[in-house]
């Protein structure tokens, strides 16, 4: 869980969950704000399931493999990436696959790169409906992390046990569902800390704590410093 910005480009492998969501004035419902993305979408063996086994594809597969595990793009490589996909939006025919060859080329080449979950279990994602099931939970708590989220209500919306919803979310993402809440929601502060428009009081209650004392713990926790300083870092 991290925020994004404009300009931020990312691979992700097959089946791997994910959802975006903007600041809630996008949802005001007065709002004229708006958003374009280019997304591009293709199956591991859409050039047939002998290509990769050539030895001149021998770096594609490994790549695929590190996708599964989402990528985000950095430096000079999401440059030349974002121009190929502005010419690919414009190529017909046969040039499509080459500029698509030519992208996949590019990220099988560099190390310019973060990854997103390194600790996702995607092994035991094993169909689309998995995939739709946790969509639904990232979704449910992007646009309520500022509330309480009740484990009875997220777990129905899993259509599972509390208990059996625990056991299942722990799998798929090697951590359990509240330590995925305090992860959403210290997101959230850091982004809103950044932009300095609220107090650190306000910010607090906003992203769903319910006193300082634990927001501060958390904060820490999961970022090894106070609010305070994570501000003063980034305004310097």
């Amino acid at each position: 869980m991290s925020n994004f910005s404009d300009g931020q480009m990312v691979f992700l492998g097959q089946n791997l969950p994910h959802a975006w969501r903007c600041k809630e004035e996008y949802f005001d419902k007065d709002s004229t704000l708006q958003t374009a993305t280019y997304v591009l979408q293709f199956h591991p063996t859409c050039f047939g399931p002998e290509f990769l086994n050539l030895p001149e594809a021998h770096s594609i597969p490994a790549l695929f493999e590190k996708a599964k595990q989402g990528l985000v793009i950095n430096g000079d490589t999401k440059s030349k990436i974002a121009e190929l996909l502005q010419e690919l939006e414009q190529a017909v025919s046969i040039k499509r696959l080459i500029l698509l060859l030519e992208i996949i080329k590019t990220l099988s080449e560099t190390e310019d790169y973060d990854t997103i979950s390194p600790g996702y279990a995607y092994s035991h994602l094993s169909n689309l409906s998995e995939m739709h099931r946790l969509e639904k939970i990232y979704s449910y708590v992007l646009a309520n992390y500022g509330s309480e989220i009740n484990l009875a209500d997220i777990a129905d919306l899993a259509n599972l046990s509390p208990s059996a919803f625990c056991r299942y979310f722990k799998t798929m993402t090697n951590k359990t569902f509240f330590e995925f809440v305090i992860e959403i929601r210290i997101s959230n502060a850091c982004r809103a800390l950044k932009e300095n428009k609220q107090s650190t009081q306000m910010i607090c209650y906003e992203c769903g704590f319910n006193t300082l004392s634990n927001f501060y713990r958390h904060f820490n926790k999961v970022t090894g410093m106070t609010p305070f300083a994570y501000k003063k870092q980034h305004q310097s």
